[in-house]
């Protein structure tokens, strides 16, 4: 019968043989994660985030809430107007819609109004962060996209409660007007900052020094 290795010690001594056992590998080569894999599981996120993002802006802006001016006598919705409104506009929009009206504009906003900035924003977070790799200026241009997020949200609902109000407030108004204007001003200063993190992403590298042996002659 064979005998143990504590068996062939205690006989031998150190000179005894004790055959050695090897684990399994628990490593799949097969799956391994590579940096080019990496990059095109982020490229696929970054171009799925994209379409994303512009369908709903076309599924918001000039789909739904265009569609909605049949029910406002013509009149455009407050987050389609870039340059702002006034009380006077708002008082004739308020006595164009009716309850019915306003309240799928409040769906609109709790639904796409909600969901396009914040997946546009996402897609600019990861666009930015994927490719500047500066952290000062990394966070620098993470700033635009958040404002945009952010003030777009805020902005649906300050206008949803300035059309249900009983009466309209200049002060409101004023406020619902400034956070519209902001969105747009935000939407586009987001594109631009996404263009120049893709700009200093395919900026190419500086050229490699030559080697010792290269440099002598």
């Amino acid at each position: 019968m064979a005998k143990t290795p504590a068996q062939r010690i205690k006989k031998h001594g150190a000179n005894a043989a004790v055959p050695q056992h090897h684990l399994p590998s628990v490593i799949n080569p097969s799956t391994s994660r590579t940096p080019k894999k990496a990059q095109n599981n982020g490229n696929l996120i970054l171009i799925a985030g994209v379409v994303t993002s512009l369908f709903l802006f076309w599924y918001l802006h000039l789909l739904t809430l265009n569609q909605l001016t049949q029910l406002s006598g013509g009149a455009a919705m407050p987050d389609s107007l870039v340059g702002g409104f006034d009380p006077g506009f708002v008082e004739r929009l308020r006595a164009a819609m009716d309850e019915d009206a306003r309240g799928q504009l409040n769906y609109i906003h709790k639904t796409a109004g909600t969901l396009f900035p914040l997946i546009f924003g996402f897609t600019w977070l990861l666009l930015i962060g994927t490719n500047v790799a500066r952290k000062g200026l990394r966070w620098a241009l993470w700033a635009v996209p958040l404002l945009f997020a952010a003030v777009r949200l805020w902005g649906n609902a300050v206008i949803d409660s300035m059309m249900s109000a009983d009466a309209v407030d200049a002060g409101q108004v004023a406020l619902a007007s400034g956070l519209t204007v902001a969105g747009w001003v935000l939407l586009v200063m987001s594109l631009v900052a996404g263009g120049v993190a893709v700009f200093l992403g395919r900026k190419p590298a500086s050229a490699t020094p030559p080697t010792a042996g290269h440099a002598q002659s």
